[in-house]
């Protein structure tokens, strides 16, 4: 604050005398008053302190018990509702938003620390004003309505048979990758043939660690492994035939890689049956089996759908000679949440939630563990091009985020559907029946690298497509 050269009328005692003038209110104050408004804004600093202290000790509370209320009252009310057909579902919620709560209350104790680190400093250098406190104040209004109305998560019901299905929802949307529309063909580009550099209507694939690509080249009744930038594939199964000898195939419809012991698992569909392959050495794990997709959780259960009995079973690794358990379908064909129709490509998330391609059905259901009937993901309103419709869908992939991944086979495209929402987006092809770049004809299997880059089985084209990730 600097000396005035004249004599000016002080604003607190009206009286001529020399003046010093505050920045922060722009007025004129003698040196008695000048000191008194000084305590005065310091008074009000300790009282936006004070509130700050009061501030952080709710964000400790909180942090004690990190659930949001409301919701769970929701919560907690609806499983009361539904018994014991939604319980395993309020669990999955209660989760969501505790961890929701967690991070909001984090989000908001790293504005709060910021700020009161400001106000350190300025109690420290004693130099602020009313703009200084201003701003202190509408920060800490921000930051508290933040709190007290965290508006950016609700709950979402939709009716659905005699129970309501619930989710949680957020406004805040998450991160959507999003790929290269033009592709790569890494596989095929050759037409269609047996040599080493061409496929013959291609199906499932598998990427291993170093981007080398398994597929289950269905024409040709053989497992060709396409190294990572490399002209041809190798064909590692045997025989470069169809038969139903140990060392050959009859169309193999998926493949899957167990890395752990450099091995992989086929489905036979031709011979009806599952084979384990190491290094030239064949076992049938599964027999008698109308196997379409394959899938292997951490735990090392091998799950496989039956097109035939409608169904998805699952194996524990080393005891396959009993019959399995019934983990989806199992209750004749049919478009119940309990049935499935010509079930093809399967995915098993962490939770061992298991996702089926329901060709016929035209949507893709997800069975919960030990869960007695499915729950429509995506599709499920007939056949149909439109964004909340399938046509005949096959592979199928989930996320970190939960989102899931068609391979929509005659529509000629991979969609993208968030769970619980009634319509997905196309994220490439969609651009007609063809052969070119932006084009797909028949997409069938579906798999991600470790980079995020999206690899599509173009079975009529003959190809595998590679669509990179745009960073």
């Amino acid at each position: 604050m600097a000396m005035a050269k004249n004599k000016t009328q002080c604003f607190t005692c009206h009286k001529d005398k020399i003046t010093y003038p505050c920045k922060g209110c722009s007025k004129e104050f003698c040196l008695i008053h000048l000191t008194e408004h000084q305590q005065n804004l310091n008074e009000e600093l300790n009282h936006t302190i004070n509130d700050y202290d009061e501030f952080k000790q709710k964000i400790n509370e909180q942090k004690q018990n990190p659930q949001n209320d409301l919701l769970i009252e929701q919560i907690d009310q609806w499983e009361r509702q539904s018994i014991e057909i939604i319980q395993q579902k309020a669990q999955e919620c209660r989760k969501i938003v505790i961890e929701y709560s967690q991070t909001f209350i984090n989000d908001i104790e790293n504005k709060f620390n910021n700020l009161s680190e400001q106000i350190k400093q300025i109690h420290q250098e004693n130099e602020f004003n009313e703009i200084d406190l201003n701003y202190l104040r509408n920060q800490l209004i921000k930051i508290t309505q933040e709190f007290n109305n965290p508006s950016n998560v609700s709950i979402k019901e939709n009716s659905q048979s005699f129970i309501k299905e619930i989710s949680i929802i957020s406004s805040k949307k998450p991160k959507f990758n999003k790929w290269k529309q033009s592709a790569i063909t890494v596989a095929g580009r050759n037409g269609e043939g047996r040599q080493l550099n061409q496929l013959n209507s291609p199906d499932g694939i598998c990427i291993d660690e170093k981007k080398n690509i398994f597929i289950a080249d269905f024409r040709n009744h053989r497992i060709v492994e396409w190294k990572y930038n490399a002209k041809q594939g190798l064909v590692i199964t045997a025989e470069n035939k169809e038969g139903n000898l140990m060392n050959q195939l009859s169309s193999p419809t998926d493949v899957i890689v167990d890395q752990q012991n450099h091995s992989i698992i086929i489905a036979d569909l031709g011979n009806r049956r599952v084979i384990h392959w190491l290094n030239r050495n064949q076992q049938i794990l599964i027999d008698n089996i109308d196997c379409f997709g394959l899938a292997m959780d951490k735990k090392e259960f091998l799950y496989v759908s039956d097109w035939r009995k409608n169904e998805v079973r699952r194996w524990k690794l080393s005891e396959y000679n009993n019959e399995g358990i019934v983990v989806a379908g199992g209750n004749g064909q049919g478009n119940q949440l309990n049935q499935l129709s010509y079930p093809t490509f399967i995915f098993v998330d962490e939770e061992q939630s298991v996702y089926v391609s329901d060709k016929q059905n035209h949507r893709v259901m997800k069975w919960r563990k030990d869960a007695k009937q499915g729950r429509i993901v995506a599709g499920g309103n007939r056949e149909g091009a439109n964004l909340n419709q399938l046509s005949y869908p096959h592979g199928v992939n989930v996320d970190d985020l939960g989102q899931i991944y068609v391979a929509d086979c005659w529509n000629h495209r991979v969609m993208r559907w968030c769970e619980g929402n009634d319509k997905g987006e196309v994220v490439v092809g969609g651009n007609g029946q063809g052969n070119q770049s932006n084009q797909l004809n028949c997409p069938m299997g579906l798999s991600f690298d470790g980079e995020g880059n999206l690899y599509v089985t173009d079975t009529s084209n003959n190809r595998i497509e590679k669509f990179e990730i745009v960073q």
